[in-house]
C-alpha cells in the first residue's frame, strides 16, 4: 500500500503538470478549497463493460450479460497493486504502481445466438508485458497506449488507420486512445494525434489548440479542455450531434462512441450527442468526482466510492463501493 501511495503521488505530479482546476462549489473566501487530479482514472466504461479501481489496488468489473461472456468478468480477479484502470472495446487494461501494465481481452457474445460467442481477434491490444516506466494508460477500440515517464508514448495493437504511429511524440503527459486515432497532450498545452482522418483527424484539426489540460478520443472525434473550463471538439467523421460549445466549469472530459459527457466542478455532470437507451440521462448525477462514456452507457464516481450509471450495457455496478476517488488537495483558506 505504501508503493500505491507514492506511485499515486507520481502521477499526481504528472497530472499538476498538465495543470489542475480549483473546486470552488460551495466555497467561500474563508472556506478550504479543494484541488482535483483529472488524470487519475479509477472509473472506466468500455463498450460493454465497465472497469473500476478499488482502494486496496484491486479492481472489480462488471459485464452486460446478454452481450458479454461472464468468462471475461473474473480476469482481473488476480490483480493487486493497480493505480490505474481503462476499458476498451474488448479489453481492460491496467497500470501497476510499479511502472509495469497488465490487459485482459474479453469474449463478445452474439445476442442473436443464444450461447454463441464470437472470439475477438486478436490484434494484440492487449501484448503490454513488455512495458515499463509507464505512468498511464489507455485503451482504445482495438489498441492500446501508455504514457512513459520520460513523456514518450508507446501502443500496441491495430494500426491499419495509423493510430499506433506515436514513436516520435516528446514532452507528453497525458493520452487518449479512441476508435481509430491516438491523441497526446504536450506540456505546453498543445496536442498531437495519430490515426489520419479515419475515424479520427489530421493534425492540422488541432494544430491551433493552446492551453489544453486535458484531452479525450473518441470514435471519430477528439474532445479537449481548456483551462479556462470550456471544451473544444474536431472531428474525423460524423459524431451524430455532439456538441459541446455551450459547456462552461467543466473539469473533466470523457468521449464515447455516439456521446460526450464532461465533469463541473461543482460535482454534476453535462452530456450530449445521441442519447441512446439514455446513455446520458445524468442530469440529476449530484456530487461526481469522475465520469466515463462508454458505448452505449455512461458511469460517474461519487465522493463516496459509490458508482452511479446511465444507458446500457454498464453491467450491474449497483453493489460497488470503496471505489478509489481521484486525488483530491484539501488546501487551507486564505485566511489559516
Amino acid at each position: 500500500m505504501k508503493n500505491l501511495r507514492r506511485s499515486v503521488s507520481v502521477l499526481l505530479a504528472i497530472a499538476l503538470l498538465a495543470g489542475t482546476f480549483t473546486v470552488v462549489a460551495g466555497a467561500t473566501e474563508s472556506a478550504p478549497r479543494r484541488r482535483m487530479t483529472r488524470d487519475a482514472i479509477t472509473i472506466s466504461a468500455g463498450d460493454h463493460h465497465t472497469v473500476a479501481l478499488k482502494s486496496d489496488g484491486t479492481v472489480v468489473t462488471t459485464v452486460q450479460p446478454t452481450v458479454v461472456s461472464s468468462h471475461g468478468q473474473g480476469n482481473v480477479s488476480g490483480w493487486s497493486d493497480i493505480i490505474a484502470v481503462s476499458a476498451g472495446r474488448s479489453h481492460t487494461v491496467g497500470l501497476r504502481s510499479d511502472g509495469t501494465v497488465v490487459a485482459t481481452r474479453i469474449t463478445i457474445v452474439n445476442p442473436g445466438i443464444d450461447s454463441q460467442r464470437i472470439e475477438e481477434i486478436d490484434y494484440g491490444q492487449s501484448n503490454v508485458s513488455g512495458w515499463r516506466d509507464i505512468t498511464a494508460v489507455s485503451a482504445g477500440l482495438i489498441h492500446t497506449v501508455g504514457l512513459r515517464s520520460d513523456g514518450t508514448v508507446v501502443a500496441v495493437g491495430d494500426n491499419f488507420n495509423g493510430q499506433l504511429n506515436v514513436s516520435g511524440w516528446r514532452d507528453i503527459v497525458a493520452v487518449s486512445a479512441g476508435g481509430f486515432h491516438t491523441v497526446g497532450l504536450r506540456a505546453d498545452g498543445t496536442v498531437v494525434s495519430a490515426g489520419g482522418r479515419f475515424g479520427g483527424m489530421d493534425q492540422a484539426d488541432i494544430s491551433g489548440w493552446r492551453g489544453i489540460i486535458a484531452v479525450s478520443a473518441g470514435n471519430g472525434f477528439t474532445l479537449a479542455l481548456r483551462s479556462d473550463g470550456r471544451v473544444l471538439m474536431a472531428e474525423g467523421v460524423n459524431p451524430t450531434g455532439i456538441d459541446v460549445s455551450g459547456w462552461r466549469d467543466v473539469f473533466s472530459i470523457s468521449a464515447g462512441l455516439f456521446h460526450a459527457v464532461g465533469l463541473r466542478v461543482d460535482g454534476t455532470v453535462v452530456a450530449t450527442g445521441q442519447n441512446i437507451y439514455g446513455s446520458h440521462n445524468v442530469a440529476d448525477w449530484q456530487n461526481i468526482v469522475a465520469v466515463s462514456a462508454g458505448l452505449l452507457h455512461t458511469v460517474g464516481l461519487r465522493a463516496d466510492g459509490s458508482v452511479v450509471s446511465a444507458g446500457e450495457w454498464a453491467g450491474d455496478t449497483s453493489g460497488w463501493s470503496d471505489i478509489m476517488v481521484p486525488w483530491i488537495i484539501i488546501e487551507p483558506s486564505s485566511t489559516d
